[in-house]
């Protein structure tokens, strides 16, 4: 991203669901913006270590705890970390979540997997945007990750899509409660991702279909999702606030 490099100088970030995907490679643009990165992960304490040492090789601060953050006690710990490292915080980026990839229609869904999708991809969320907040320094910056099937929808995946469609109305309205103090609080809505989230599907026969399907003819990658992020955490994105940025190759304007 043409112009990062220390943007974002001494700023002190913090990424959940940093060890893959979307979140590493926004803990990747962070760093080389000259942010200290603080990272939550579930299970993936070996890659999450890998993610903070590359960061520091950057010359930035980095550091990993992991926990399932559907767990009020695990998002104590997190936080507990955020004090001792940091202090306080400038930016939070909400990005932690699940996919679940069997079709599986309203009608048929079991009450375990409802209930799995929102305490991972909603409560969690909520958990860690108080605690967040709660830490933020006045003119901080918040993105939360969303999807595309927020706005729209998702046939066989009602549970995700309803969760992501929560995550934008928090978005609207948590931006007017904040505003004040100069925080500003945005969503990323990505489409499809070529993320270990998805490979299951991405790797099946559909895949044709799907990059078809797609105006700029392509799945985005981590790097795609990340640099938006990164670019609403920019001084140069002061004034943005209560805002979905749609980053999915045009794919919500068709079909």
């Amino acid at each position: 991203m043409t112009g990062l490099d220390q943007a974002l100088k001494g700023k002190r970030a913090l990424v959940t669901g940093g060890s893959r995907g979307v979140g590493k490679a926004t803990v990747e643009l962070l760093a080389r913006a000259g942010a200290h990165v603080g990272i939550s992960y579930h299970r993936r304490a070996e890659d999450a270590q890998r993610v903070t040492e590359e960061a520091r090789a950057r010359g930035v601060q980095s550091w990993a705890e992991g926990g399932n953050l559907a767990d009020r006690e695990a998002v104590d710990r997190l936080f507990d970390r955020v004090d001792a490292e940091f202090g306080e915080l400038d930016i939070f980026i909400g990005n932690a979540g699940i996919w679940p990839v069997p079709d599986v229609p309203v009608a048929e869904m079991a009450d375990g997997r409802w209930h799995r999708t929102v305490a991972v991809n909603l409560d969690s969320i909520f958990f860690t945007t108080r605690a967040a907040l709660q830490r933020m320094k006045d003119d901080g910056r918040v993105v939360l990750v969303s999807s595309t099937a927020g706005q729209r929808g998702e046939a066989f995946h009602s549970d995700y899509a309803a969760t992501k469609g929560a995550i934008i109305s928090l978005v609207k309205g948590l931006c007017v409660e904040v505003g004040r103090r100069g925080i500003t609080v945005n969503a990323v809505a990505p489409g499809w991702i070529d993320t270990d989230m998805s490979r299951d599907a991405l790797d099946g026969p559909g895949r044709a279909a799907i990059d078809h399907a797609i105006p700029l003819g392509r799945v985005a990658t981590a790097e795609d999702v990340a640099g938006p992020i990164v670019l609403l955490c920019l001084p140069l994105a002061r004034h943005i606030t209560g805002e979905i940025l749609n980053v999915n190759g045009g794919a919500v304007l068709v079909g």
